[in-house]
C-alpha cells in the first residue's frame, strides 16, 4: 500500500498541477467552457453563467493547489477529500456529456490536449481509483518537510497562481494553443489536406412493399428494392477529419468575403464577440485605428452583435471602419479579449493583442505620406452614391442618378483641384478608384484622361482603370478601342436587339492588351459577362457600326 500510495501521490500531484496550469494559461477559454456546461442542453444551471469566469478561476488555482499540497503532504486530510470529492464530481459530468453527447470536449487541459468525451470519462475513471487509493492510504502520505516550509510552499504557489491568473486576463494566455497562434495562417488552417479521412455514413433506406415496410442500410448508393420509397436516415459511422478551423466567415449582408479579406497585405481585425460589453474601450480603437489607416492598413470590424448595435457604435465613437458578422464562438477563440486587435498578412497573423495592449501594435508605412482619413471617409461615401442606382435603373431613378453624378463630379473636381488625383497614396487601395469611378461616369473624360494615365504610371491608380477609360476615351472620339472593354446593344425595330463590341484596333492582339493591361479575363469573357454566355462576336470596324446606327434610325423613323 506504501508504494501504491506513493506512485498514485506523484502521478496524481503532477497531473492536477499541469492539467491547472494548462487552464490557468487561460481561464478565460475554461469559462466558455463552463458556460457551456452551465446552458440550458446541458446542466441546465443558467443562473451560474454570469460567475462563469470567477468558478473558472477559483477551480483552476485550487486544482495546482491540490497538486502541490498532495505532492508536498500539506493539509493531507482536506486534501485527499478535497480530490475525491472533486474527481468523482468530474466523473459524473464527463460521463454524462459522453452518454448523452452534450458537450464534445471536456476542457480537462484547455486547448492543449483535445479529448473525446469517453476519453475524459476513461481519464476520470483512472485518476478516481488513484485518488481511492490514496485516500484509503492516507496515512502513508508523509513529508520530510517541515510544517513552516509546506505552508511557505503553499503560500508562494498560491501567490503566484494569482498573479499569473490576473496577468493573462488582464493580456492574453503566454502560450497559445489555439490555431489562431501567432504566425499561423488561417486559410491554411481551413484547408483539407490531401488524402485525409473522409467521414462514413450509413443510410438506412425505407421502402414500402408487398410485405410491408423493409429498410436496407448501405454506404450511399441507391439500394435496388421493389417497392415504394419513402424516406432515408444518415448515421455517422466514422468521423472525418476536420481542420482546425472550420467555423471562420468574415460576412456582410449575408455574403462572406473571407476569401478576398485574407488576401489583404495589411490587414487589421477589431475583434469583439459582444459589442454591448466592449463599448467604453472603442474611444482608444478609435484611434489605434485611425493610425492604422493613415498607415494603408486595411481595417475591419467583426462581432457576433447585430448591425443596429455596430452601427450605433461606428456613429458614437465616428469609427473609419466598418464591422463584419463571425460567429461567437470563433471570436471568442480566436482572442480572449472583448476586443481586441489582430494584424495579419495576407491571413497570416502578425501581431495579436488584448485592448489592454493597444499601445504595442506596431504599423510600418511603405509610402511616404499618411493617408488624408477625412477625405477618404468622404469618397467612401461618394462611392456608395454613384452606385445608388446603377444596377437597376428605371425612367423614375435615372434623373436621381444624374443628379447625384453631377455633385460627386463637383467635389472630385475640386479635390483633383487640391491634391492632383486622389490616389492610393493619399487615401488607400480600398479608395483608390473612387474618383475614376466618377470620371468614368462623367462627360470629362476627354478632359481628365491624361491626369489618369499619370496616376496608372505612378501606381495611384491599377493600370487596368486606365485602359477602361482610355477605351472610352476612344469611343467617344469614334475610333478603335484597344482593350475590348466597351460594347452596345441597339434596338433594330422592336423588340429586336443587338450587342456588339465596339470596333477593335487589332482582333488578334487584344487579349495580349488585355493581359499586359492586368485583367484576368479575355475579350470574349467579358463580353459574355455584359451581354450574356449566348454572345457571338463579330469583327467590325467604325464604317460598320455606323451603317449600323443608320439603319438602326431609318427603322424608327
Amino acid at each position: 500500500m506504501k508504494y501504491l500510495v506513493g506512485i498514485s501521490r506523484i502521478f496524481v500531484g503532477i497531473l492536477f498541477i499541469i492539467s491547472g496550469l494548462i487552464k490557468l494559461n487561460d481561464p478565460m477559454g475554461f469559462s466558455f467552457k463552463l458556460e457551456e456546461y452551465f446552458s440550458a442542453g446541458v446542466l441546465d444551471l443558467p443562473f451560474l453563467e454570469p460567475y462563469a469566469l470567477a468558478i473558472s478561476i477559483f477551480v483552476v488555482i485550487f486544482e495546482v493547489l491540490l497538486g502541490v499540497m498532495l505532492l508536498i503532504g500539506f493539509k493531507v486530510k482536506f486534501t485527499v477529500w478535497s480530490l475525491l470529492l472533486m474527481i468523482v464530481f468530474f466523473t459524473f459530468l464527463t460521463f454524462y456529456s459522453a452518454y448523452f453527447n452534450k458537450v464534445t470536449d471536456c476542457g480537462c487541459f484547455g486547448d492543449a490536449i483535445k479529448l473525446t468525451p469517453w476519453e475524459s470519462f476513461t481519464k476520470d475513471v483512472i485518476l478516481l481509483v488513484l485518488i481511492l487509493i490514496l485516500f484509503v492510504g492516507r496515512k502513508h502520505i508523509t513529508s520530510i518537510l517541515g510544517p513552516r516550509i509546506k505552508l511557505l510552499l503553499f503560500t508562494v504557489a498560491l501567490l503566484l497562481s494569482g498573479a499569473y491568473a490576473y496577468y493573462v486576463l488582464n493580456h492574453l494566455p503566454v502560450i497559445d494553443f489555439r490555431p489562431y497562434k501567432m504566425g499561423a495562417n488561417i486559410e491554411e488552417g481551413m484547408s483539407i489536406p490531401e488524402g485525409a479521412p473522409q467521414a462514413v455514413y450509413d443510410y438506412a433506406w425505407r421502402f414500402k412493399t408487398n410485405d410491408g415496410d423493409k429498410i436496407v442500410v448501405t454506404q450511399g448508393e441507391y439500394p435496388e428494392v421493389d417497392g415504394e420509397f419513402i424516406d432515408v436516415e444518415t448515421t455517422e459511422v466514422q468521423a472525418g477529419y476536420e481542420p482546425p478551423i472550420h467555423d471562420f466567415t468574415i460576412e456582410q449582408n449575408g455574403e462572406d468575403f473571407s476569401a478576398s479579406l485574407l488576401q489583404e497585405s495589411k490587414l487589421v481585425m477589431v475583434i469583439a464577440y459582444d459589442l454591448r460589453k466592449s463599448d467604453p474601450m472603442f474611444s482608444e480603437i478609435k484611434k489605434v485605428t485611425d493610425f492604422a489607416i493613415q498607415n494603408h492598413y486595411k481595417v475591419i470590424g467583426m462581432s457576433a452583435s447585430g448591425p443596429e448595435i455596430s452601427e450605433k457604435i461606428v456613429a458614437q465613437y465616428n469609427l473609419n471602419f466598418e464591422f463584419y458578422f463571425t460567429d461567437e464562438t470563433a471570436l471568442k477563440t480566436i482572442i480572449r479579449s472583448n476586443p481586441g486587435v489582430m494584424v495579419l498578412h495576407r491571413g497570416t497573423i502578425e501581431q495579436k493583442v488584448h485592448h489592454n495592449d493597444l499601445g504595442k501594435l506596431e504599423f510600418t508605412n511603405d509610402y511616404p505620406q499618411a493617408l488624408d482619413l477625412q477625405l477618404k471617409k468622404k469618397l467612401d461615401s461618394i462611392m456608395v452614391l454613384d452606385q445608388k442606382y446603377r444596377a437597376n435603373p428605371s425612367a423614375e431613378t435615372w434623373p436621381k442618378q444624374i443628379e447625384i453624378d453631377s455633385s460627386n463630379l463637383e467635389f472630385v473636381e475640386k479635390a483633383i483641384e487640391m491634391y492632383g488625383y486622389p490616389g492610393k497614396s493619399l487615401v488607400g487601395e480600398s479608395t483608390q478608384e473612387v474618383a475614376w469611378y466618377v470620371i468614368q461616369h462623367s462627360d470629362k473624360i476627354d478632359q481628365y484622361i491624361d491626369l489618369i494615365d499619370n496616376a496608372a504610371k505612378e501606381k495611384e491608380l491599377p493600370f487596368k482603370r486606365y485602359a477602361m477609360m482610355l477605351d472610352r476615351h476612344l469611343v467617344r472620339q469614334n475610333k478603335p478601342q484597344i482593350y475590348g472593354t466597351q460594347g452596345m446593344s441597339y434596338f433594330i425595330g422592336t423588340p429586336d436587339e443587338i450587342s456588339i463590341i465596339w470596333p477593335l484596333k487589332s482582333v488578334d492582339s487584344v487579349d495580349v492588351f488585355r493581359k499586359e493591361a492586368g485583367f484576368e479575363d479575355t475579350m470574349m469573357e467579358n463580353a459574355q459577362r455584359m451581354f450574356g454566355p449566348d454572345f457571338e462576336f463579330k469583327e467590325m470596324n467604325v464604317s460598320d457600326v455606323e451603317a449600323l446606327l443608320n439603319k438602326m434610325n431609318q427603322s424608327t423613323e
